[in-house]
């Protein structure tokens, strides 16, 4: 443990709470995870975190806990890494344990950021982490970092913060931290890129690779996107670019490309969510991973938050309810992934 470093909780140490926390741990940050999952808790405790991937294989000696412990905080920093559907229960659990200008922060995608600060009841502790690359837990306290990328950090307030300069060096250890005064902007780009990748991949059932090297997939990832960004116009956000590059406003399909079947604008926007699809072509929705694991998906936290904006700003939303639907069809066990359901959903919102 490093002198004087922050003392972190991380709540939630499946592929990307188990990396964050490995590598903290690495770090020599004072670092407790917590995991529901008895077999992580486990594997950990004998064997520490291993790491895979990018960086190569290593071994991080540490811990996860089934709960938080009690006697070891206060602490400086709350990372929330579970998935949506469990981040209010989870900012419940550690909020006595948190100090008192310490710092609650979101990992996870969707608009969680509102909800933590209901749960604290104050808007100034509640901090986005906006994480820009993927990570799964290949088996129990084995996590791989599938994909390079860094944090967009900002306030859910918009506010300078000071505070979080020892949070931006910790995860400097991971990737390139962007701080931003524009949470909400950051927020929602990033909402409209995993309501097409995350959710593309779980209809289809596979890692994000092979499904958008279909013309027809990528057509709906690109309407689902224009979506997101036609509800984020009507509640005044101002859309930042995804990693710097990718623009949303650019991104989504103005009223001609919909209308005709090819253009140079559209072959050059079919072209970048390709080039999305080779750079995260190792992701794995992990709303298909909690599908397999017998829990509900994150769906009413992507498109079908989407689909109630919508609803509440009159801005149709089609394509969003209609794999929304779709999802909850497969969690239901009426439906099953796969090409076949993909292209069943295209046809169904042509």
């Amino acid at each position: 443990m490093t002198p004087g470093a922050p003392k972190v909780l991380v709540m939630g140490c499946g592929g990307i709470g188990g990396t964050v926390a490995g590598h903290l741990a690495e770090l020599g940050c004072d670092v407790r995870a917590v995991s529901r999952n008895p077999a992580v808790v486990e594997a950990v405790g004998a064997h520490g975190f291993r790491l895979v991937g990018e960086a190569g294989a290593r071994t991080v000696p540490g811990r996860a806990l089934a709960g938080v412990p009690a006697d070891e905080g206060p602490f400086d920093f709350v990372l929330l890494a579970t998935q949506p559907t469990d981040v209010e229960a989870a900012a419940r659990q550690a909020a006595p344990h948190l100090a008192p200008d310490g710092r609650m922060v979101c990992f996870q995608n969707g608009l969680c950021e509102e909800r933590v600060a209901a749960v604290l009841g104050d808007r100034a502790r509640v901090v986005g982490g906006i994480v820009a690359w993927g990570a799964t837990m290949v088996e129990p306290g084995v996590f791989d970092k599938t994909s390079a990328g860094g944090f967009v950090v900002g306030r859910y307030d918009g506010a300078e913060d000071a505070a979080l300069d020892p949070l931006c060096t910790l995860l400097e250890s991971i990737g390139p931290v962007q701080r931003t005064a524009n949470l909400a902007g950051a927020r929602w780009s990033k909402l409209a890129l995993n309501c097409a990748v995350s959710t593309l991949g779980t209809l289809h059932g596979t890692a994000l690779g092979p499904v958008l090297r279909s013309r027809r997939a990528r057509r709906l990832a690109l309407e689902i996107m224009s979506e997101v960004v036609e509800v984020a116009r009507r509640a005044e956000v101002k859309l930042e670019k995804v990693a710097g590059t990718l623009d949303l406003d650019w991104m989504a399909l103005t009223p001609a490309e919909r209308a005709t079947p090819g253009s140079v604008g559209l072959a050059s926007k079919h072209a970048m969510v390709l080039a999305v699809g080779t750079r995260y072509r190792r992701l794995y929705s992990s709303m298909l991973r909690a599908i397999e694991a017998g829990k509900p998906p994150a769906i009413d936290f992507l498109n079908g938050e989407i689909a109630a904006r919508g609803r509440q700003y009159e801005v149709p939303t089609p394509v969003n309810a209609a794999v929304t639907d779709a999802v909850k069809a497969i969690a239901a066990g009426r439906a099953q992934p796969g090409r076949p359901l993909v292209l069943s959903v295209y046809e169904e919102t042509r």
